[in-house]
């Protein structure tokens, strides 16, 4: 049984980081005015109202948090009118989320994090589960180049239409031209591998993964509405595991929402959860003249 220590979720804490950071640089590339700023071993990031990248990962678990420098990180904000969005893991250092809230920090919601250990027998399952998708008429294939127009919007599509599910609203929803700026950022990245499903020759869905030093973040995957309940989704869950143990991951991990249909899918594939995340939110005020 894969189980979470703090160890563990401070590897994941930073490579969600990295992640984060990623976005904003690509974004600042294109000449967008994004905010970086160090804070307790991480970074905080900000690109404007609405953008996915806007927060803070990874606090408590790679350095000390310090009042004066949550302060002067507020004052930066401040500064822009901006929200300070925090996902506070659960395994972090406690004093951290008591700090935030006594500065005014409100509980807004959860995240989940949930792993899988790659290992021989398990790459051997899912080696056999991929040939019995391929027969089923469940085909999942990398996407190239020219095709990520095409992979976006369906991305879109699909994120736009969410599956109604027993749990918590989500805590961020987004407009569809913000996510299309960002999945073309996020497309170029070159540790993003971006993956197509078809389902009796149609396109049904996407996923896509990050990997490094061992370590998978599977995320991007929505199915078609017309597609769904059809196993599309545990199939590209399935071949994305096989193509990051090839590559030499140990680890996999994915992020959702609390009693989501994706982490019931996650699960059913062998997905443990590990730890979760509190989604901490700091209202947006004028900088103190």
């Amino acid at each position: 049984m894969l189980f979470a220590t703090t160890t563990m979720a401070a590897r994941i804490e930073r490579a969600e980081a990295a992640g984060v950071r990623d976005f904003a640089d690509r974004a600042r590339a294109t000449g967008k005015d994004v905010l970086i700023e160090p804070v307790g071993g991480t970074h905080a990031v900000y690109g404007g109202p609405g953008e996915p990248f806007n927060k803070v990962v990874g606090l408590g678990l790679n350095g000390v948090v310090e009042e004066d420098a949550i302060a002067r990180l507020e004052a930066v904000y401040d500064a822009r009118r901006a929200e300070i969005r925090v996902e506070q893991c659960t395994l972090a250092d406690p004093s951290v989320a008591v700090l935030l809230t006594r500065r005014g920090y409100e509980l807004i919601g959860y995240e989940n994090v949930l792993g899988i250990g790659l290992t021989p027998a398990r790459v051997e399952d899912l080696s056999r589960a991929v040939q019995e998708d391929v027969g089923r008429g469940i085909a999942i294939a990398r996407a190239r180049p020219e095709q990520m127009p095409v992979w976006i919007e369906t991305a879109i599509d699909g994120f736009l239409a969410p599956d109604i599910f027993d749990g918590p609203p989500p805590t961020e929803t987004f407009e569809r031209e913000t996510l299309r700026a960002v999945y073309a950022d996020y497309s170029e990245s070159p540790e993003t591998v971006m993956y197509f499903a078809s389902r009796e020759g149609e396109i049904a869905g996407v996923g896509s993964l990050r990997a490094a030093d061992g370590l998978a973040l599977m995320s991007g995957a929505t199915t078609l509405p017309a597609h769904r309940r059809r196993g599309v989704q545990s199939a590209l869950l399935r071949a994305r595991l096989l193509d990051v143990a090839a590559a030499g991951c140990d680890l996999a991990v994915v992020t959702t929402e609390p009693a989501s249909k994706s982490q019931q899918n996650v699960q059913r594939a062998g997905f443990a959860l590990l730890y979760s995340r509190a989604v901490l939110l700091r209202r947006a005020r004028a900088a103190a003249e």
